[in-house]
């Protein structure tokens, strides 16, 4: 069909399907925007579907019924001013279902006008966009959880440089140390970055340390599943790593018939959860105590305890290094 100015022109009835057919959800009003405003007059099967109410419903009432507590008025009311001034207005905003759910909702609503020019109603197009939205505001998380880590991460680095500097006698010990301390940081950021809730298993950070040295049943691994947040499992990781150096250069990773047993559990308390691990090990040299304070002794003290609120005791045994550390667990933590 084609209208007197050689434009064509759709059949009505075709209008109406793909209306009726479109993914979006179709809103037409009448025109007036004074109390109670615009009343509806049509919604197509999209809003049905995307607001629980049916179009017997809703007809006669003004969309208003859709906002609630949480809707931003300051959007409304540019939405408002648009109007009046007879422009297209586009926005989102939350919105309500018929079961009292919420939702982000966008919507384009544009005005049709009369031969005259008279504004007679306004077409509305709505999408949801609630996962977008989440989307959207999970990316601005981990890009602030990003910015924060590199940060810690980097005074971390910065740290393991001077400590290792002032603990190492010669340079090959500098390089040997420093290396190892970098290798566990990026071993314990690995495990971070592969879990969505960017956190990482206690047991995750003990296997990433030990499975190498995991031969012929000298280590014993025992406890529940608990998750740490990465504010808890940097500074965990590390003192894993230096406990694990120890043992293979001093310990009883360095005895052929050396053990290591780990054990830990959780105990709740007044103040919350906490996490309880010990570190055991049997069968090797004789642990005398250090004359001085090397890096790792210093890891736990100065730097585990004071990350994590952690209460460290270190016993040298006979039988080997003792290391029992009662951790706070943060309510990130599972």
């Amino acid at each position: 069909m084609r209208d007197e100015t050689g434009q064509g022109t759709a059949d009505p009835r075709l209008l109406r399907a793909a209306v009726e057919a479109s993914g979006e959800a179709i809103v037409i009003t009448s025109a007036e925007l004074e109390d109670p405003g615009p009343r509806i007059e049509y919604t197509n099967p999209a809003f049905s579907r995307m607001t629980g109410y049916e179009a017997h419903e809703v007809v006669g009432l003004t969309p208003r019924l859709l906002q609630g507590p949480g809707t931003d008025r300051a959007i409304i009311d540019r939405m408002r001013a648009a109007l009046l001034a007879g422009e297209p207005f586009q926005g989102e905003a939350l919105n309500y279902r018929k079961d009292g759910s919420t939702y982000m909702v966008e919507w384009l609503i544009t005005p049709l006008r009369d031969a005259g020019g008279c504004i007679t109603h306004w077409v509305s197009a709505q999408r949801d966009i609630t996962a977008r939205r989440a989307g959207e505001d999970r990316q601005a998380l981990m890009v602030r959880e990003l910015h924060h880590r590199v940060k810690n991460t980097l005074a971390t680095v910065q740290a393991v440089v001077n400590a290792t500097a002032r603990s190492s006698p010669t340079v090959a010990e500098f390089t040997r140390a420093f290396s190892g301390r970098i290798g566990s940081l990026a071993r314990t950021h690995a495990l971070i970055t592969e879990d969505l809730a960017q956190a990482a298993s206690f047991e995750a950070l003990l296997r990433a340390e030990l499975d190498p040295y995991d031969e012929r049943g000298r280590l014993t691994l025992g406890g529940p599943r608990v998750v740490l947040p990465s504010e808890l499992a940097v500074p965990v990781g590390m003192a894993l790593h230096e406990l694990t150096s120890n043992a293979l250069r001093h310990g009883s990773l360095a005895a052929p018939g050396g053990r290591l047993d780990v054990a830990w559990k959780v105990e709740d308390g007044p103040a919350g959860r906490t996490l309880l691990w010990t570190w055991s090990e049997h069968d090797g040299p004789p642990a005398p105590h250090p004359t001085r304070d090397g890096f790792g002794h210093r890891l736990l003290k100065k730097v585990l305890a004071p990350q994590t609120g952690a209460e460290v005791d270190v016993d040298f045994a006979p039988d080997g290094l003792r290391v029992s550390v009662r951790m706070p667990l943060s309510a990130g933590s599972a």
